[in-house]
């Protein structure tokens, strides 16, 4: 059974960047995907990125270049590096793996 536990969310102005990590207790399978989730007051979630075995990343339509979603297997560890944020990336961020979530990191994009 696998825990997940996200940090870096923080308030920041528009522009701004964060980086979010991901770390989850015990080792990755051979086959493997993690992703990243958003979800503000109101809407659905939404996947953010996906990174997998063979080093895939998939991103949202919404991303744009904006964020770099990586990982390293030894440290069982998953960084989503968000860059020129907007105020519309206001969300609560949560990663996921299998069956498993986090329990969510608050981003706050505000002047």
């Amino acid at each position: 059974q696998s825990q997940l536990v996200e940090s870096g969310g923080d308030l920041v102005q528009p522009g701004g960047s964060l980086r979010l990590s991901c770390a989850v207790s015990g080792s990755f399978s051979s086959i493997y995907a993690v992703c990243w989730y958003r979800q503000a007051p109101g809407k659905q979630r939404e996947l953010v990125a996906l990174w997998g075995s063979g080093n895939i990343a998939v991103y949202g339509d919404f991303v744009k270049g904006r964020f770099t979603i990586s990982g390293d297997t030894t440290e069982s560890v998953v960084y989503l590096q968000m860059v020129d944020l907007k105020p519309e990336d206001s969300a609560v961020y949560s990663c996921n793996y299998q069956e498993f979530w986090g329990q969510g990191t608050q981003v706050t994009v505000s002047s």
